[in-house]
């Protein structure tokens, strides 16, 4: 196969070197929708990954591209250094926000899962996205169903006192004063809960 032939403007110009940036607008041609981030928090138990994975699944059936950022996946790796004092809390948020803004310039509809308790840390993720379309989805479900769903233990171990700084029983979660969403997954199964998004996301015409 020949390689393609690189353009260049004069004889001394070189093709690396260009004052033009590659970010969203290069993008949106080829994914054929607007890149947008979907922020979910909520209490450990509230559905945040149920639904960001159901949404994430349903998205990409209809041809959109997009990725989840899990708190649990992101510990593992990018945060794998830090604990779970508000600092590392905040730094994690920080980090995470920064690779979402990342995945946005490429073009992607990025998925974020975090727990992130403190109005502070969503308002800094929400400023560090700049321009991007930011969409805050508070998991509303209650502390008491959140506890019965417990799947890993970890409010008992937390109520125990094996569990430091869990959020909704030694830390403070800190809720969203005027969200974009608010989904209480309590009283709504998970596939309407799915609906309610996909048609926020339809009237706002980021879908289609």
């Amino acid at each position: 196969m020949t390689p393609p032939k690189i353009k260049t403007t004069s004889k001394n110009s070189s093709p690396l070197k260009n004052n033009s940036s590659v970010g969203i607008e290069s993008h949106r041609p080829q994914k054929n929708h607007p890149p947008f981030i979907l922020w979910f928090t909520g209490l450990s138990g509230s559905g945040k990954t149920t639904l960001s994975r159901a949404v994430a699944q349903t998205l990409i059936d209809c041809g959109y591209r997009t990725y989840l950022l899990d708190g649990d996946r992101v510990r593992q790796g990018l945060s794998k250094d830090l604990g779970f004092s508000n600092a590392d809390r905040s730094e994690n948020i920080r980090r995470v926000a920064e690779v979402a803004k990342l995945m946005t310039d490429a073009g992607m509809i990025t998925l974020v899962a975090l727990i992130s308790p403190l109005r502070a840390d969503r308002a800094m993720a929400r400023a560090i996205a700049g321009e991007i379309k930011f969409i805050e989805v508070f998991m509303s479900t209650p502390l008491d169903v959140c506890e019965q769903r417990d799947v890993r233990g970890l409010y008992k171990k937390a109520r125990r006192g094996e569990i430091t700084n869990f959020t909704g029983i030694d830390s403070n979660y800190e809720t969203p004063i005027a969200p974009e969403l608010n989904i209480d997954t309590s009283k709504l199964s998970a596939a309407a809960c799915c609906t309610q998004l996909l048609r926020y996301l339809n009237d706002e015409n980021l879908i289609q």
